[in-house]
């Protein structure tokens, strides 16, 4: 009996549990190796969650470097417009607080920026990120039942050369009915407050009453996936 027990044991270590582990540690590595592959240093200009981690599903290794801008200080009439000046200017100045593209010029490796911007739109009207709960409740109480365009900007740039590429991509979101508790709970998290238009689709809170996603959901979250790894392309 212990002897089948061990048999038993054995088998399933060695056909279930080993090649799993293989599968993972093979996929682990062809994420690792696909920046080198290509011969840059990548930097992303943002702190957000969700641009960090959509960027890691790239399969992409990368440090951190935050711009320090006054957001509130663009203005541009229209969305489109909005996002790339932003995301432009957030490149600018991280260039700056880096010693400018001269520091890069005689790199080996060039070296990658990637800056992002992302607004919500809704009845055409601009929202960035909400500035208090009063504002936080009356863009989360507009959702429900109803829905919001998100326009999102995406700059890369080549620090080594100084060439740059950059543009936008919108997508869609319908709501269903958002109940008063859940605009109490969302109003009450801070996330809300670091997002364009209070809106966030990972949150708990409110993917439940996601009801459709025109447009693709990287966009939506902050950066645009198919944008991003062609102005990388374009710009090596």
């Amino acid at each position: 009996m212990v002897k089948n027990s061990f048999v038993t044991l054995f088998v399933f270590i060695f056909f279930v549990i080993f090649p799993c582990s293989l599968f993972r540690l093979e996929h682990n590595t062809r994420m690792a190796t696909k920046a080198m592959e290509r011969g840059f240093k990548l930097i992303l200009g943002s702190q957000s969650m969700a641009r960090k981690r959509i960027l890691a599903e790239m399969g992409y290794d990368f440090t951190i470097v935050t711009a320090d801008i006054d957001e509130k200080a663009i203005r541009r009439e229209k969305p489109e417009d909005l996002v790339v000046a932003i995301a432009e200017a957030k490149a600018d100045e991280i260039i700056s607080k880096l010693g400018g593209q001269s520091q890069f010029a005689e790199d080996p490796q060039p070296t990658i920026l990637i800056t992002a911007d992302t607004v919500v739109v809704y009845k055409g009207v601009i929202r960035e990120k909400p500035t208090s709960k009063e504002e936080a409740r009356q863009f989360i109480k507009g959702y429900s039942g109803s829905h919001g365009g998100v326009v999102g900007s995406v700059i890369v740039s080549n620090l080594k050369t100084g060439v740059r590429r950059g543009g936008w991509d919108k997508a869609e979101v319908y709501f269903h009915e958002i109940p008063a508790k859940v605009i109490d709970d969302l109003i009450d998290d801070a996330i809300t407050f670091k997002v364009a238009g209070g809106l966030t689709l990972e949150h708990p809170l409110i993917s439940p009453f996601i009801d459709t996603v025109v447009g693709g959901t990287d966009t939506v979250m902050g950066l645009p996936k198919e944008l991003t790894e062609k102005f990388i392309s374009d710009v090596l």
